[in-house]
């Protein structure tokens, strides 16, 4: 199968986008921002202290001559900054709050994509998802007709079928559950619990083209077609329908086991029809639970290499990395990352 990454370099070399990395002493970033540079691929910025970064990347034996380094215990433009996040959280935060938290790299980072500096973000390899989603959500904030930010992941290999070499799953990362969001004084749903997990698979789908996967979107349940009752049959075939309507053209179908998802034999016997079921490449969890377990099993048992999380919803392009990633890893974050500019 074709190198997944192959393209997303062309199409950066044609279109140079910049990120920012928090984590600019870190060998793993310095790394990777190495080679990013070396091939001219990325324009780079990165957070830290000059001197630290400077002697970690000579430490290291890594040219990072071509790299903006910027820190916010002198970065010039910090009054401003902070000036711009107060009127972002609109009463939430007192300018001596807001400036503390931008001394950290995290918010610092997020406020640079914010201001214009750069067009994304990777950071997370020696800090929490949280904390790297924290900042984008209130700094970088949804996107026009989001309304919750999600994840995904793609997963590649070159054995296996062809139309399974390379898929995408979501979210098994970002949302716990889908629950209604409720008026708490009226007591109307707002925005149903379906429709959130249709928003997810719309997203996702989104993502999968960026890889070159034509997306064919099964929500996932442990039913097919009212097989089973309980549990969250009704959110897969009610968020079905909701992303039918968001994305008609979409060819997208639930509730699915993921045999009758991924099977034509299977499928043949289950939902016989189906545009979808037999030869789905994007699966859709209803749940955190079934979706982190779900890929894990894809990574570690099915020989897929795993990318991701991939934000899905913001502003601009965020994304985390793992606390255990290596500097490929980030090399790779960093080229889906900037290709969601």
């Amino acid at each position: 199968m074709a190198d997944m990454f192959a393209p997303l370099v062309e199409q950066l070399k044609a279109n140079p986008k910049t990120i920012v990395f928090t984590e600019g002493s870190d060998p793993r970033i310095l790394e990777a921002a190495s080679k990013l540079l070396a091939e001219k691929i990325l324009k780079v910025v990165m957070v830290g202290n000059k001197a630290a970064c400077e002697a970690a990347a000579a430490e290291g034996g890594f040219d990072i001559s071509g790299a903006e380094i910027i820190d916010p215990d002198t970065y010039e433009g910090f009054d401003e900054m902070v000036s711009t996040m107060v009127e972002l959280r609109k009463g939430k935060m007192t300018a001596e709050e807001c400036a503390s938290l931008l001394k950290k790299s995290n918010y610092f980072g997020t406020m640079l994509v914010k201001m214009g500096k750069a067009d994304c973000l990777l950071g997370g390899a020696t800090y929490s998802t949280a904390d790297t989603v924290r900042p984008a959500l209130q700094l970088i904030k949804t996107k026009k007709g989001a309304h919750l930010v999600s994840s995904c992941f793609i997963l590649d290999r070159d054995c296996g079928e062809e139309g399974l070499k390379r898929i995408a799953m979501g979210d098994c990362a970002i949302n716990i559950d889908y629950q209604d969001t409720v008026d708490k004084a009226t007591g109307e749903v707002k925005l149903s619990a379906a429709s959130k997990l249709a928003e997810v698979a719309v997203e996702t789908a989104k993502t999968a083209k960026i890889f070159g996967i034509d997306p064919k979107v099964a929500v996932l349940s442990f039913s097919t077609k009212g097989s089973g009752k309980g549990g969250t049959v009704a959110l897969s075939h009610d968020a079905t329908i909701k992303a039918q309507e968001m994305a008609p053209d979409l060819a997208i179908d639930g509730e699915l086991q993921f045999d009758a998802a991924v099977s034509p034999e299977v499928a043949k016997t289950k939902c016989k029809g189906s545009a979808v079921a037999g030869q789905a490449n994007t699966f859709i969890f209803p749940c955190i639970e079934a979706g982190n377990i779900g890929y894990k099993i894809a990574q570690r048992l099915g020989g897929y290499a795993a990318y991701g999380p991939i934000l899905q919803g913001l502003n601009a392009p965020i994304n985390d990395l793992s606390r255990g990633c290596n500097a490929d890893e980030v090399y790779k974050m960093s080229l889906i990352t900037a290709c969601q500019s």
